[in-house]
C-alpha cells in the first residue's frame, strides 16, 4: 500500500477500535471518543486543560444532534485538526 494508503486504512481502524467497545459499533459514544482523543492524540490532548472546552468540542462534533460521533463527523475532526496542523508548520517553515 502506498503511504496514503496506510494513513486512510489506520484512520478506519482508528475509529473501529474505539467504536466497537460499546453500543452502536459505527458510532463513538462521549466515552469512547474521549479515550480515543486521549490515547491516540496525546500531544494535542496536553494542551487541552479545560474539561469544559473538550466537552464543547465533542458537543460541536456531533452535527447531527445524536450525542454520538459517527464516522463522518469525525473525519471532520480530524480534517480540521490536520489542516491546523498543516497551517501551523507550514508558517513555522516560512
Amino acid at each position: 500500500m502506498t503511504d496514503l494508503e496506510t494513513s486512510m486504512a489506520t484512520i478506519l481502524t482508528v475509529f473501529q477500535k474505539y467504536s466497537e467497545r460499546e453500543g452502536d459499533k459505527h458510532k463513538l459514544k462521549k466515552s469512547e471518543l474521549k479515550d480515543l482523543l486521549h490515547d491516540e492524540l496525546p500531544d494535542l490532548m496536553a494542551h487541552v486543560n479545560d474539561q469544559a472546552a473538550l466537552d464543547s468540542l465533542m458537543d460541536s462534533l456531533d452535527t447531527d444532534g445524536d450525542a454520538e460521533c459517527n464516522f463522518q463527523e469525525f473525519m471532520t475532526f480530524i480534517s480540521v485538526v490536520t489542516v491546523c496542523c498543516h497551517e501551523f508548520f507550514k508558517d513555522e517553515h516560512d
